[in-house]
């Protein structure tokens, strides 16, 4: 099997769980959070719904600088209703496909660069990049609202298997 299928595979399973999660989304706690140090739950969800398209810019880009030298630092557009995220997730999708479907193997085994102030902190294969960055940042950043929503008093949905509030296996 090819890289990009199996990306496009796994791309298409996580999308399930996380259109549950987003489905929930309560959009009259934008600004809540559970510690100081934490981020907003609006801004949390807003990065679930769309991290899957970063893929698109693993693919077509060198690199991304988070604070480039000169310019605003890296801050997506939050969104505060679960329609609004629900449509994100479709669009991080449908980019994430498309970048799949126009790139090859080979390319996915060139570099790709992590950047603060122009200064490279990491480097490495995209398809490294695609895991790490997108895959397995989104699995980290759902399981945080997940915990979000547990305080909030927000069922949550099962995801990889059965939870205390769904007993489905995702």
């Amino acid at each position: 099997m090819k890289l990009t299928e199996l990306f496009v595979a796994e791309i298409e399973r996580e999308a399930v769980p996380t259109r549950k999660m987003l489905e929930r989304y309560p959009a009259d706690r934008n600004d809540w959070k559970p510690h100081e140090k934490s981020m907003p739950l609006g801004y949390l969800a807003t990065l679930v719904a769309t991290i899957i398209g970063w893929v698109d810019m693993i693919v077509n880009q060198e690199g991304i600088d988070f604070n480039p030298p000169g310019g605003p630092k890296y801050k997506p557009r939050e969104m505060t209703t679960a329609t609004e995220l629900v449509h994100a997730l479709d669009a991080s999708m449908a980019k994430a496909r498309e970048a799949l479907a126009h790139t090859t193997d080979d390319h996915l085994l060139t570099n790709w660069k992590y950047m603060s102030a122009g200064k490279t902190l990491k480097e490495d294969p995209r398809h490294i990049a695609v895991r790490d960055g997108t895959l397995n940042h989104l699995a980290h950043h759902r399981g945080q609202l997940t915990v979000y929503y547990r305080l909030l008093g927000i069922p949550v949905p099962s995801i990889y298997g059965p939870f205390a509030d769904d007993k489905s296996l995702g």
